[in-house]
């Protein structure tokens, strides 16, 4: 089982940013917190959760190193009891909050990983994305982070704005290699509605290349590629919990949690001409305000068999988990064979594993034909 916890409150609001963030709400800091931890409360019940059972926790944004480490402290606590000895606890943070002070509270409540949101190292793109950190402060913070003792620290790149070139890349990816860092999160810009960039769609690139690009670069300085999205020589735990579809609890607003039915659970519902649910999402609100008062009024959505089939056949060809062959019916299995024959996937044993991910969306629809 997974847990994730939603901070949304940012020092600025980048450009490019659909996140359920504020920037204007950081007197309600202390009263979320709070409200969090009665949501995991209530969380860790709903999902019959036992001791031990908790194999990685994530702090996510947002932006977690607003919030100062003394206010994690009570839901830490809360979740001791079911986090395993060797827990994966994962904060992102931005170079400009996380100073020595925040990284060694962070440190002493349990956190192992920190993600630091990069995005570049090239001081105009920084500004162009309305980030609110200098390269030397994101490189004086994953030097912070190493000397404390952070077990596992990662950085996000950005690429296809505007203005990207082959050459700025390589820089940010060598800068990058500089570090004491064993992952990268290589994200292309996308344009998403809400935000400041949507009003200025030509700020994103089509170059494909430069996708490749990357990817090429970042496995040549000895990362694993192992998610479209995600590199490194440690590979996240939590990241990888996501795309296998295991349970996981979402705390905060704007977050979502996923549970899996048991087989009580479906004996207890009423068969259907649609079938038997197979799983729920849940969903918190997403108004800061509006969840402090009722952090307990949580939408849920059912997901049927077939949905969650979709679900593992994306996932598993985007990433490294693959897809088992028996969850295939007949004509997707025909499917893969197939492909297997035109050397896009890989057959070993019990799954098939896609070694392009870059063409994973194309292989899904194909296998679901």
């Amino acid at each position: 089982m997974l847990t994730y916890i939603h901070i949304p409150y940012c020092d600025s609001k980048c450009h490019y940013c659909s996140f359920n963030s504020y920037v204007d709400k950081f007197d309600t800091r202390k009263a979320y917190m709070q409200t969090l931890y009665r949501q995991l409360h209530f969380e860790l019940e709903r999902f019959g959760t036992k001791e031990k059972s908790i194999e990685t926790l994530f702090i996510g944004g947002g932006t977690p190193s607003t919030v100062d480490p003394e206010l994690y402290a009570p839901i830490f606590e809360l979740l001791a009891p079911y986090l395993q000895e060797n827990a994966e606890i994962t904060t992102e943070a931005n170079p400009n909050s996380a100073t020595r002070t925040w990284l060694e509270g962070m440190k002493k409540l349990g956190v192992n990983r920190v993600s630091f949101g990069v995005q570049s190292f090239n001081a105009d793109k920084l500004k162009a994305l309305n980030r609110a950190h200098s390269p030397a402060q994101a490189i004086d913070a994953l030097k912070t982070a190493h000397e404390l003792g952070f077990a596992h620290l990662s950085l996000d790149l950005i690429y296809n704005y505007t203005g990207d070139t082959k050459a700025l890349l390589e820089q940010d990816i060598e800068t990058a290699f500089t570090l004491p860092i064993d992952h990268i999160s290589a994200y292309e810009l996308t344009i998403e509605g809400g935000t400041k960039f949507a009003a200025t769609p030509e700020v994103r690139q089509e170059d494909d290349t430069l996708a490749f690009f990357v990817a090429k670069e970042i496995k040549e300085r000895g990362f694993t590629h192992y998610e479209i999205s995600n590199f490194g020589t440690y590979q996240s735990r939590h990241n990888k919990g996501y795309w296998e579809l295991k349970d996981y609890i979402g705390a905060g607003a704007g977050a979502v949690g996923f549970r899996r039915l048991t087989s009580d659970d479906m004996l207890q519902r009423d068969v259907s001409s649609s079938g038997l649910t197979a799983a729920t999402r849940f969903y918190p609100q997403t108004d800061v305000d509006t969840y402090i008062a009722d952090p307990l009024s949580i939408t849920e959505e059912s997901l049927s068999p077939d949905a969650l089939l979709t679900e593992k056949i994306f996932l598993g060809l985007r990433s490294n988990i693959g897809i088992e062959k028996c969850i295939l019916p007949d004509n997707s299995r025909n499917n893969a064979d197939m492909l297997v024959k035109e050397g896009k996937l890989k057959d070993e044993g019990d799954r098939y594993y896609n070694p392009d991910f870059f063409i994973a969306d194309a292989l899904a629809l194909y296998l679901l034909e």
